[in-house]
């Protein structure tokens, strides 16, 4: 039961290293589709970009510092 248990947080791990990172971003994807359903595509397609860009770079500013 231990080696189940310790295989399950390995396989949780391989997903999710980061839960902060990865709720930023499901977190962004939903506030883009709620507000950027009024731009044109090419514009929603540059500011999805940029914010997932700059949740990247908080992401590795923060590891960094740890």
């Amino acid at each position: 039961m231990n080696a189940l248990a310790i295989g399950l947080k390995k396989l949780y791990g391989l997903f999710v290293d980061d839960l902060g990172y990865a709720l930023a971003i499901a977190g962004w994807i939903v506030l883009a589709v709620a507000l950027l359903r009024f731009l044109d595509p090419v514009a929603r397609g540059i500011v999805l970009f940029a914010g997932f860009a700059a949740i990247l770079v908080v992401s590795v500013q923060r590891g960094a510092r740890s």
